[in-house]
């Protein structure tokens, strides 16, 4: 070979040693998003893993007192239910829903909406293959999955220490200067009147009036150490949802010595969100 040939393949060589190299690998990534379904906007906080095809776990904050902390409060749920996980492949979704300038419940349907993009637009707006879908909360967060759980089905539910659980008995605590009154109780008053003068309002927003009709199985955790106005309703609660004749499977752990957090501080509890979610 002369010295111009060699001169031409070396040249070829180191060029194309230096075009970039294309990888099709799935990236992980977690990001805000404003989605839209049936003209409904919500944000929703996607964490991704390195993977295009995954099952969903799809999260509910609990109680916030400013809608400016609404982020906040859905990261920090996230991060909280990502920790709980046996699983790194699972993606997980937290709804940044309302709470301020609306009413108890009234925020249901839009999480109702983010569900639904969940498991029709989900996929092709991400790019990604949806197996599974799964929905889990905490506190009033769980008062929401668990309503979403008489709407729609899915591959399962989780509600850790889910409420308010009787808005009667707690607003009427408030009403009469048993407990500190709360912008959730003061919200309601404002709209119906108290709790003697029509009880039939708050009791229709209460979780009360949610233990029948659940389409897909459901694991209830509560901390036997929970606040007094949540122990006293959660008895009542739990034998309604037992005596349910028309909803899927229910489970009960029910966490000594621990608080409304017991999901997240007890071993057992954390044991058995696991094998829920591997079991279905």
């Amino acid at each position: 070979m002369n010295k111009f040939l060699i001169v031409i393949f070396v040249i070829f060589y180191s060029c194309k040693s230096q075009e970039p190299v294309i990888s099709n690998k799935p990236i992980a990534y977690r990001q805000s998003k404003t989605i839209n379904y049936n003209q409904k906007e919500i944000e929703i906080i996607v964490d991704k893993p390195a993977s295009d095809v995954v099952d969903v776990l799809m999260v509910f904050h609990g109680t916030v007192l400013s809608d400016s902390n609404l982020g906040e409060a859905a990261n920090t749920t996230l991060d909280s239910f990502k920790a709980l996980l046996d699983s790194t492949t699972m993606m997980i979704v937290s709804v940044v829903y309302p709470q301020e300038k609306i009413l108890l419940g009234d925020n249901v349907q839009l999480c109702e909406s983010a569900l639904l993009w969940l498991k029709y637009n989900a996929s092709s707006e991400l790019g990604i293959k949806i197996n599974k879908i799964f929905l889990a909360g905490h506190s009033q967060g769980a008062y929401v999955a668990t309503r979403l759980n008489t709407m729609h089905q899915t591959n399962g539910v989780i509600a850790n220490a889910p409420g308010p659980l009787n808005l009667v008995y707690r607003c009427k605590l408030e009403e009469d200067g048993k407990i500190k009154s709360g912008v959730e109780c003061t919200k309601l008053r404002q709209e119906y009147g108290s709790t003697t003068d029509n009880p039939d309002a708050y009791f229709q927003r209460s979780l009360m009036n949610f233990t029948n009709g659940f389409k897909s199985d459901i694991l209830f955790v509560q901390g036997l150490d929970d606040s007094p106005i949540q122990l006293y309703s959660w008895p009542a609660f739990k034998q309604e949802v037992l005596n349910c004749t028309n909803c899927s499977k229910r489970q009960f752990v029910e966490v000594p010595q621990k608080g409304h957090g017991s999901l997240f501080q007890d071993p057992n509890a954390q044991k058995e969100f696991n094998l829920f979610l591997k079991s279905h």
